[in-house]
């Protein structure tokens, strides 16, 4: 199959993903829930066994060292985040833990991880067994996680992919910048405020209690506006992540866009982007480092609901 064929059977069978390279930590100890609910935006007390949330791990001054998803079982929270926050954002955590009966076990080599988009609702065969199922939201609708030992991981690849569509990392860019879902190392850095990627709608609960960073989240819901906002652009024009935005006729940077790729649903390129508070012209001019150009359309996100 070309890969238009291949995004119009994912969409019609479902998809399984590989997130087996993605950080994983085991939370264990009595203090287990008081603790990671004091470290993220999401409530963790509201976890139920069968799904994840999503969640922001922030600095106090409120600007993002990575982004969670977390879900638990009798004995210990099992957290998975971008593969290049292994270190650091372990270190984040471990940094708060003063007299707490609480441990962070790396977990990452240990356990393999699927998530099964778009056609979620699919039944698993029963061959496929002792594997632990999860609700989970990663690419703006319902899905399934799977987790199992790693040494399962090339087994149940293949049964998986008797089943669902296998999407390599490409195909799965491609969904996610569909959906509007921000990533770790594109739009979400160290810098950046997770209302301003739009998680305030998917990992920030506002009615629970303190956590760290959790003043500065109060005080923009307080305001009701940051300063730059993702969005999504569409353009017949080949687009790219670094490509800066433009109002016509202008010459003051109004946004950046972070990631592209060719949208087989919109028949279009299809990026995500930020673009400044302020800026409501609905086509923008793109221009790459090389001088190259184009006109994008603004789109509210997601781009494909």
């Amino acid at each position: 199959m070309n890969r238009a064929e291949t995004y119009a059977q994912a969409k019609e069978r479902g998809a399984v993903i590989d997130f087996s390279a993605r950080a994983k930590w085991r939370v264990n100890g009595a203090d287990r829930v008081r603790f990671i609910n004091g470290q993220v935006s999401n409530d963790v007390r509201k976890l139920a066994s069968d799904r994840a949330i999503h969640a922001c791990v922030m600095t106090v001054k409120g600007k993002m060292s990575g982004d969670v998803f977390i879900s638990s079982d009798a004995d210990s929270l099992f957290l998975d985040a971008e593969a290049s926050l292994r270190e650091t954002l372990a270190a984040r955590l471990e940094r708060y833990i003063i007299s707490d009966d609480v441990t962070i076990a790396d977990a990452t080599d240990d356990m393999c991880l699927f998530h099964i988009a778009i056609g979620a609702a699919k039944l698993l065969p029963p061959e496929i067994t002792d594997v632990r199922q999860i609700s989970a939201i990663r690419f703006c609708h319902p899905g399934i996680d799977l987790l199992a030992p790693a040494s399962r991981r090339d087994e149940l690849w293949q049964q998986l992919g008797e089943i669902f569509v296998q999407a390599d990392d490409e195909l799965a860019d491609t969904f996610r910048i569909e959906a509007g879902v921000p990533r770790w190392g594109a739009e979400l850095d160290e810098d950046t405020i997770p209302v301003e990627a739009g998680l305030d709608k998917t990992a920030i609960d506002y009615h629970k209690g303190c956590y760290i960073g959790q003043e500065i989240i109060s005080r923009l819901k307080s305001i009701g506006h940051v300063n730059r906002q993702l969005r999504g652009f569409v353009s017949a024009a080949q687009l790219s992540a670094g490509m800066e935005l433009f109002a016509p006729g202008s010459d003051k940077a109004a946004g950046r866009l972070t990631g592209a790729a060719w949208s087989f649903g919109l028949e279009k390129f299809a990026a995500l982007g930020y673009l400044k508070r302020g800026v409501d012209s609905h086509t923008l001019d793109a221009r790459a480092a090389d001088g190259a150009a184009c006109e994008v359309e603004v789109r509210e996100l997601p781009l494909i609901p």
